[in-house]
């Protein structure tokens, strides 16, 4: 069924991302969802990504587009990658960024990183982040196509989490050091999972909105590290962390639910 190459570890991450999408959707959305549950599953996903998760999911995309140029057969990666970036994508499309936020290692320790105290630097201009992103995910596909090159592996994340130094690995840890002042630099500028997510997400049945209980005091846009918090901002961008609802002064002016109709 899953090819002569069916590697266990691939089928418990997605089982895993996925689940866990499904319960932290659910926890959003009945209210239960909250700063101590955000913290446990980032805890659980780093764990877990130095135990079996590597490669990751960008880099299971990675891999595919790497067997269509090579004209290999797909195996495990059509399950783990086509299948599993569908259901995220779904996901993505009813519940916002739950995967991006909490249940993806390479995310997660960025935004354990991000929680070190030091003075932010808050980017405004995201579009422009976008752009860039867009153009690695097109070097991502277009590499093994046109010149035999898997572009994600020169960011050494996989070395990273199977705690094997390489050259790849130093660079990992210097995005790391920029995760600390940017928020989630390879989420925002590289990931190819992100770029796809990103428009995913766009047309989000459930997200964090602005009610009427709104005092537009502005600490929520101070607070958002995506620029993502204003009130005609589309949210593509949103990684559910709940800054903006810890700073808000008036209860029920951030909620998480449906686009009212």
């Amino acid at each position: 069924m899953y090819g002569a190459n069916f590697d266990p570890l691939l089928l418990i991450g997605l089982v895993y991302a996925v689940t866990l999408s499904i319960v932290s959707a659910y926890l959003w959305t009945s209210g239960r969802f909250s700063a101590r549950m955000r913290y446990l599953l980032l805890i659980i996903t780093i764990i877990l990504g130095f135990a079996t998760f590597s490669p990751m999911i960008p880099h299971q995309f990675q891999s595919l587009i790497e067997r269509l140029a090579d004209g290999q057969h797909i195996g495990t990666i059509l399950f783990s990658g086509i299948i599993g970036l569908g259901i995220l994508t779904l996901l993505a499309a009813l519940f916002g960024r739950q995967f991006c936020g909490y249940l993806c290692p390479i995310g997660a320790v960025q935004e354990a990183a991000y929680t070190i105290p030091t003075k932010k630097i808050l980017v405004q201009q995201k579009g422009i982040l976008s752009v860039i992103r867009a153009l690695f995910l097109v070097a991502i596909i277009g590499g093994p196509f046109l010149f035999g090159i898997a572009l994600l592996d020169y960011f050494g994340f996989p070395d990273f989490f199977k705690l094997t130094f390489s050259t790849g690995t130093l660079v990992f840890i210097v995005i790391l050091l920029i995760a600390i002042p940017i928020y989630r630099p390879f989420c925002r500028i590289i990931c190819p999972m992100g770029a796809i997510l990103q428009i995913g997400t766009l047309p989000a049945i459930y997200r964090i909105r602005r009610t009427d209980a709104c005092i537009e005091c502005g600490r929520c846009e101070r607070a958002c590290p995506t620029n993502e918090a204003k009130a005609g901002d589309n949210k593509g961008e949103c990684y559910l962390c709940r800054r903006c609802i810890e700073v808000c002064p008036k209860d029920g002016a951030l909620v998480y639910g449906r686009k009212r109709v």
